[in-house]
């Protein structure tokens, strides 16, 4: 899905429109809400966020497993994009992206993962393997689990858009609804931005902030031509990530939010990379989803989440 331009304007009449709609929205999400999630009997921490598409969330939940790689910790996942029903324990050789989804796959490269529609099977099916505690990718929407901790994760450039609730906007629930349940939020984007977001909102909630660097792979991307594509929530984000390493970006190809990539596409995109004398380039979620007869001919740009001050989840994981 592709954010319409209108989500990010303070005022438009696409919105003015669709005001009804979110007002329906509003009522029907506060209404789930009211539900008691089942209690597991051990730590849930919810990453989460309030709007929809790319904010960073899979970035933290792995930069979570690292930092705290010690404690027994399983990813739960709905698995979107994934056929799999579950509960099912990921395995990277077993199982592919339109199985299980594309950021369960990559997740499980740096934990225990389950995939499962039903979040409170999916929890169960991981306290029975051994879980100590339970890391839920998205969710905090979803009441069927009770969380010990909610952690909102923010895009400090796109904030909360227009401020307005879907379709007239790109908010799951009001602002002020989601801060309610929330325990931290997490703020991710450079330093100016991070700033700006927090002088314009002010949250009361602890902050944490984070940014997104390029994994040091050895690979020096100063001057290299690049054909970049990507099927991700902001897909300009990769390409900004890219341009700040240093690549010369001659080409973008940009499609929706965990697409699936069929062979004669990749192979018309690995055409035009070589006329345009490029090597082609995608993230690591979309590396996940790609025919495994020619994903050795792309590049992967991975980045990983890097806390500038860690010391608010030092407590996150105690019962």
């Amino acid at each position: 899905m592709k954010a319409p331009r209108f989500w990010t304007q303070a005022t438009s009449w696409q919105s003015t429109l669709l005001s009804p709609l979110s007002w329906i929205w509003t009522f029907v999400t506060r209404k789930r809400l009211q539900r008691t999630g089942l209690d597991i009997g051990i730590p849930v921490i919810c990453v989460g966020n309030l709007t929809v598409g790319g904010t960073g969330k899979t970035p933290v939940v792995m930069a979570l497993l690292e930092r705290f790689g010690d404690r027994d910790i399983h990813v739960v996942s709905r698995g979107y994009g994934g056929t799999d029903a579950g509960p099912v324990r990921v395995n990277e050789r077993k199982h592919s992206a339109a199985q299980v989804g594309d950021e369960p796959l990559l997740l499980s490269a740096f934990g225990p993962v389950w995939v499962a529609k039903d979040r409170a099977a999916g929890a169960n099916a991981a306290k029975s393997a051994g879980a100590a505690a339970i890391l839920l990718d998205d969710g905090f929407q979803n009441p069927s689990l009770t969380k010990t901790k909610s952690l909102i994760v923010v895009d400090a450039q796109t904030g909360f858009g227009n401020g307005k609730v879907m379709p007239a906007g790109p908010l799951r629930e009001p602002v002020q609804d989601g801060l309610k349940r929330a325990d931290m939020m997490i703020v991710i984007g450079p330093s100016d931005e991070r700033q700006r977001f927090i002088d314009q909102h002010m949250p009361s909630l602890p902050i944490v902030e984070a940014e997104l660097e390029p994994l040091q792979t050895g690979m020096d991307w100063t001057g290299f031509r690049v054909l970049a594509f990507a099927g991700i929530g902001r897909p300009q984000k990769f390409y900004d990530s890219l341009k700040r390493a240093g690549a010369e970006i001659v080409e973008t190809r940009s499609f929706g939010d965990h697409a699936p990539y069929r062979a004669d596409l990749l192979r018309r995109l690995l055409a035009e990379a070589k006329a345009k004398n490029a090597q082609l380039v995608t993230t690591e979620k979309d590396a996940v989803r790609l025919p495994s007869e020619l994903r050795a001919q792309v590049l992967t740009f991975p980045v990983r989440l890097k806390f500038i001050d860690d010391r608010n989840l030092e407590d996150l994981f105690k019962a």
